[in-house]
């Protein structure tokens, strides 16, 4: 039903697509997504199902929609149910932090990266962050915004920040056109563009993306510690009976939901 990751000591998940209820065979079985062809009420049912495997409270989940930006929010008590049983009138964005007890943080993929932050203090996790980066919000570094927002908010030392970079769609499947290589070369530098986007060998003007890789750099440039970033390396694309992957259903698809929480 879930993965986890090595380095995280907060409570937290990586959901896979196994171990719900969802009929259909494209959202088969655990899809945590509205609008994908199952009806609300199994929406809920799969959540319920996710979040007592996980240990967290179904009504405190936090999950806005999702616009690929770099808009980071900063979420409470007050923000819980958002997503999911209160879904009105609300603002979009693709990444969150708090430092609030009781508060889960819930990022919804189908290859694009999902990144889950913590933070410690006197031994303590004090501080959570978690972030959706397709390949808009990785140009945008919403992962390093993340940091730089749980610093400036929580008083943190990025020394403390720990990052596990979720399943995704890997190299392997991620074929690209040159908007994306101009894209991070204009953003990120050329450099980075050269080693993350390369020319495909199969197909001519398109290239094989590394957008998890690419996280993961940005990250420890921005001042996390090697030890403390990991990359997950199961590829979404590649295990369709695992995963939901947009890449691979043309669309037609379930959703996972990436997890985290302060215990």
């Amino acid at each position: 039903m879930y993965i986890k990751s090595n380095i995280l000591r907060s409570p937290h998940a990586f959901s896979t697509r196994q171990g719900g209820v969802s009929r259909h065979s494209h959202t088969s079985s655990l899809n945590l997504a509205f609008s994908r062809g199952d009806d609300d009420e199994t929406v809920l049912q799969n959540l319920a199902i996710f979040s007592k495997e996980v240990g967290f409270d179904k009504e405190s989940i936090v999950s806005f929609p999702q616009i690929h930006s770099d808009r980071i929010f900063t979420v409470s008590h007050l923000d819980c149910g958002k997503g999911y049983y209160f879904r009105d009138d609300l603002e979009g964005g693709d990444g969150y932090v708090t430092n609030e007890r009781g508060v889960t943080l819930g990022i919804k993929t189908a290859d694009c990266v999902p990144i889950l932050f913590e933070a410690e203090k006197a031994g303590s996790v004090v501080a959570i962050g978690a972030v959706h980066a397709g390949w808009r919000g990785t140009v945008s570094k919403i992962a390093t915004k993340c940091v730089d927002r749980m610093v400036c908010e929580f008083d943190l030392d990025k020394k403390h920040i720990r990052a596990s970079i979720g399943p995704c769609i890997h190299k392997c499947c991620y074929e690209v056109g040159s908007d994306l290589y101009d894209a991070v070369c204009r953003d990120l530098g050329e450099q980075l563009a050269l080693r993350y986007v390369v020319p495909s060998s199969t197909a001519s003007g398109k290239y094989k993306c590394d957008l998890a890789g690419l996280n993961r750099e940005l990250l420890l440039d921005c001042g996390l510690e090697d030890g403390n970033v990991e990359l997950v390396s199961e590829c979404t694309c590649c295990q369709p009976q695992k995963f939901f992957s947009h890449r691979y259903s043309g669309g037609v698809r379930g959703t996972m939901l990436s997890v985290i929480f302060i215990k």
